[in-house]
């Protein structure tokens, strides 16, 4: 029997269609974590479920009741064209930059009867870059029952060794509740503790998971490119982000004082958020 946690989390409640893109940012950077309601219309949600209804899952090693789907990508329709969803794209380019990689798309079920997902961080082993986001499309109104969204705040900041990013904690008394609705989006950075909780209804939990990354920022090891064959068969737009997974820049070695050094970098000005 796995143990559950037992901890009462803060619910966050704000109203998060009021954050300017600057406070999205921040909230991202600082909190590491955002919501973004109303990213999809009623008719994208309904397709995406029809599309995805009968896909063959792969159970977790932890539960039968957590399944879910790589390369989601290449199912096509709505399922596709949103990883290239332009609010998101627009965010994600003043948070991370014009050259944008996107590294994989899932499905993720969670069934009734979950027992949750601990508290986690998504930046797993050699072939996981360092400094990425996922982005997380909900196809169904969570609710307290409907394994809604946990996470601790700020965890993505820390250096003590308790922040080890492959550490995992069933609870923390400083987690906090996020029920997204249908259509919304969270933006996660890969570093923060996250999970879901048990989903106690009878209804299934349902979303699509990109994960983005800054053009400079590879895995450290070799991944295999994507099938040509299977990119061909992306609109346009969405293949764009689909480049090489190794794609990276920058030198380590340019010396301390390169020719040509940006004497300008909005990116890291203190001014981002405002």
């Amino acid at each position: 029997m796995l143990e559950l946690p037992t901890v009462v989390p803060r619910i966050e409640n704000r109203d998060w269609s009021k954050l300017s893109q600057g406070e999205r940012i921040r909230q991202i950077e600082v909190e590491g974590y955002v919501l973004i309601p109303d990213v999809l219309s009623k008719t994208q949600v309904s397709n995406i479920k029809k599309q995805v209804s009968n896909l063959p899952t792969q159970s977790s090693p932890y539960s039968e009741n957590q399944r879910g789907l790589s390369n989601i990508m290449f199912q096509g329709g709505d399922v596709a064209e949103i990883a290239a969803h332009p609010t998101i794209i627009s965010l994600l380019k003043s948070l991370l930059g014009e050259d944008i990689i996107c590294m994989s798309g899932s499905y993720a079920r969670t069934q009734p009867g979950h027992p949750g997902m601990v508290l986690h961080t998504d930046i797993g082993n050699e072939l996981s870059p360092h400094s990425a986001v996922r982005v997380l499309f909900y196809l169904i109104d969570t609710t307290p029952e409907i394994s809604p969204f946990r996470v601790l705040p700020r965890s993505n900041l820390s250096l003590h060794t308790d922040g080890n990013p492959y550490k995992r904690y069933l609870e923390h008394p400083d987690e906090v509740m996020v029920m997204p609705k249908a259509g919304s989006a969270i933006i996660i950075t890969n570093k923060v503790f996250h999970g879901n909780y048990p989903n106690k209804s009878d209804k299934i939990r349902e979303m699509i998971a990109y994960m983005y990354r800054p053009g400079w920022c590879a895995p450290t090891e070799h991944v295999e490119p994507w099938d040509p064959d299977e990119l061909s068969k992306l609109p346009k737009k969405v293949r764009e982000l689909f480049g090489d997974p190794n794609t990276k820049y920058g030198d380590f070695h340019n010396g301390s004082r390169p020719p040509n050094m940006a004497k300008v970098a909005p990116g890291i000005s203190p001014n981002r958020w405002d």
